[in-house]
């Protein structure tokens, strides 16, 4: 029997990346709140000695986090053989260490609890800083895909002579990649953060590529600052006007709007999180993937 997908708070644009697949079933699942806030879960299809598979936006994930676990319980309980997770974008990554004392390390508080209510996991390009790989904090087998090749071919479509620049070293490792892909070169910026808000950046020196396009991605765009900051720099010393691209659209403090306003000619997300910059489908990567697990 083929496995059975369930869709939580995923935008019906990514769902419809999955509905004439012939990989799956699709199911229906209500979820709803009551006057107070609570949440109702019910399940329209049958579960019992089905395998499970939820495709799940847990941007914004206080809201959402509940219901699911709420959600994979009540499956349990129904009867299902095994539950599997997409996650296109996982939260709860930032906190990996104890920076003050009191502080809560909530990335292996929350992999904990997804651990205990799922038997697997795959998601795109997760923030990966002080962990080398997901498996330091997850208990279940866990698949990482990367945007990569996605992002170069949109690149290679709409850009010409581009400069891959990355925000910090911790880029480095994709944006290589994405460069190397298009046989083009890349700049690494060094940024010292001092705050939530507060980044310094030192930038390389990009005289010799007045003629090329730059390219500025990241694996999350949040508040944007880097972003801001380096439009500006490259506006300054007459540099072709920049393209942004990011993996995962979290634009917090209205983030997309400055780093329009500051000059870029695009923002350019996949779409990991429901937005209006989203012009990169990921969707192709996890089926491609799920054709892989044995059911």
């Amino acid at each position: 029997m083929k496995p059975l997908l369930l869709s939580l708070y995923t935008s019906p644009s990514f769902l419809d990346g999955f509905k004439d697949s012939s990989q799956f079933d699709l199911g229906n699942l209500t979820v709803r709140e009551f006057p107070d806030q609570e949440s109702y879960i019910k399940y329209d299809t049958d579960v019992k000695k089905r395998d499970l598979v939820f495709i799940v936006a847990l941007d914004k994930p206080n809201s959402k986090f509940l219901p699911l676990i709420f959600a994979s319980q009540t499956a349990r309980e129904l009867g299902a053989r095994s539950i599997g997770l997409i996650v296109p974008y996982l939260p709860y990554m930032r906190q990996d260490k104890q920076f003050l004392s009191g502080e809560a390390v909530t990335s292996k508080y929350f992999a904990k609890m997804l651990s205990d209510n799922i038997d697997w996991l795959i998601t795109i390009d997760p923030h990966l800083h002080r962990y080398h790989s997901l498996n330091e904090i997850y208990k279940i087998p866990t698949t990482v895909l990367h945007a990569n090749d996605l992002i170069s071919t949109w690149v290679q479509q709409h850009v010409s002579s581009p400069l891959i620049i990355g925000p910090d070293s911790e880029s480095e490792q994709w944006v290589a990649t994405i460069a190397k892909t298009l046989n083009s070169p890349y700049k690494i910026l060094e940024k010292i953060r001092k705050g939530d808000n507060i980044v310094q950046i030192k930038f390389p020196n990009f005289s010799d590529y007045q003629d090329f396009t730059p390219v500025l991605v990241d694996d999350i765009i949040s508040t944007g600052t880097t972003m801001v900051e380096t439009i500006t720099h490259l506006k300054n010393i007459k540099m072709k006007v920049p393209i942004c691209i990011g993996v995962h659209a979290i634009f917090a403090h209205h983030a997309y709007e400055n780093i329009l306003a500051a000059g870029a000619k695009s923002v350019i997300t996949c779409n990991t999180i429901e937005h209006i910059s989203n012009a990169i489908d990921v969707s192709s990567l996890i089926k491609t993937c799920l054709t892989n697990i044995k059911f």
